[in-house]
């Protein structure tokens, strides 16, 4: 049984379809990515996918059906989610983002978890007590990643983390979540216009296309995809 597991999912915005009966999953502790152009419906996967969208199929998390859930649902069962836009609270400090971020949990871990994420990026230490929405948007990336594994999630869905970073920014961010996920176990299925970085820190992936599966393998397989090449990888 896998960690989560969608069949045939669809899902649009009012009478507009987007996603054409999809089935993907994700194992316990893998890395997976959904490669495709703009428009293809990777945002709307994941949004479907953390009930922040109505959709129709089948959605488990766990071997438990989540469909017709709610999104606070969704971060109580061990899913949390990275919106494209980072979706920080620009008006509260770094330190009450990272708090939001732990709301459903009922231990008393949360203090030390603070500090953990404070260790992995640093910055958000140095600027604890900055207002987010006035921090670069490399660090309210890296705010909004620690913020989501403050609820400690079995799977993180992670959409389009290098939107608007610098390469070097991207990198640090990409290494930096790596880490993280070597360290928790965490699942993490990302949705990456930069295929290359993508298939690095991925060991599986599907390629989607005007809202349906088209293509799916490991990271090595897609790679060595000639039509993936062309259309994704610059080559």
């Amino acid at each position: 049984m896998s960690l989560l597991e969608v069949t045939d999912l669809s899902a649009g915005y009012g009478m507009v379809p987007v996603l054409r009966g999809i089935s993907l999953h994700v194992e316990a502790g893998e890395a997976v990515v959904v490669l495709g152009a703009n428009g293809a419906g990777k945002t709307t996967t994941l949004r479907a996918i953390s009930a922040m969208l109505a959709s129709t199929g089948t959605i488990r998390f766990d071997g438990v059906g989540m469909q017709r859930s709610s999104p606070d649902r969704m971060v109580r069962a061990g899913i949390s989610h990275v919106p494209q836009g980072r979706g920080t609270i620009v008006d509260l400090t770094v330190e009450e983002n990272l708090m939001i971020g732990a709301y459903v949990r009922t231990d008393d871990e949360v203090e030390s978890d603070l500090a953990r994420w404070f260790g992995v990026f640093p910055r958000l230490e140095e600027r604890r007590n900055q207002v987010a929405g006035s921090m670069s948007g490399g660090e309210q990336q890296m705010l909004a990643i620690a913020r989501a594994f403050m609820s400690r999630p079995r799977l993180i869905l992670l959409d389009e983390p290098s939107l608007g970073l610098a390469p070097l920014v991207t990198r640090e961010v990409f290494d930096r979540v790596a880490e993280s996920v070597t360290e928790t176990g965490t699942a993490v299925l990302l949705v990456e216009q930069n295929a290359n970085l993508a298939l690095d820190f991925a060991t599986r992936g599907y390629v989607l296309e005007s809202g349906s599966i088209v293509g799916e393998g490991s990271a090595d397989e897609l790679r060595g995809d000639e039509s993936i090449r062309r259309a994704y990888l610059g080559g």
